[in-house]
């Protein structure tokens, strides 16, 4: 029997967790425009919340990547 909705391939996994961690990222930046010039306990706190959130979405992006093929050994200069 056919699946009438086919797994998605390892392409199409990373797209999606690109555009998450870009979502993520985005929101980071929206956040720091709105920023005031004294950041108050609630701004701590969300701002570490968006960077909970764009770490594990680069991290599931890396994971997609990886998983599709596209593993790289370092992108640091030795």
């Amino acid at each position: 029997m056919t699946d009438l909705y086919p797994a998605a391939d390892d392409r199409e996994l990373l797209r999606e967790a690109a555009a998450a961690h870009t979502t993520a990222v985005r929101n980071v930046e929206a956040f720091l425009r709105r920023l005031p010039e004294v950041p108050d306990p609630a701004a701590l706190a969300e701002y570490a919340a968006l960077l909970t959130r764009e770490e594990q979405t680069r991290a599931d992006r890396q994971a997609a990547a990886d998983a599709a093929g596209l593993a790289i050994a370092s992108l640091e200069a030795e």
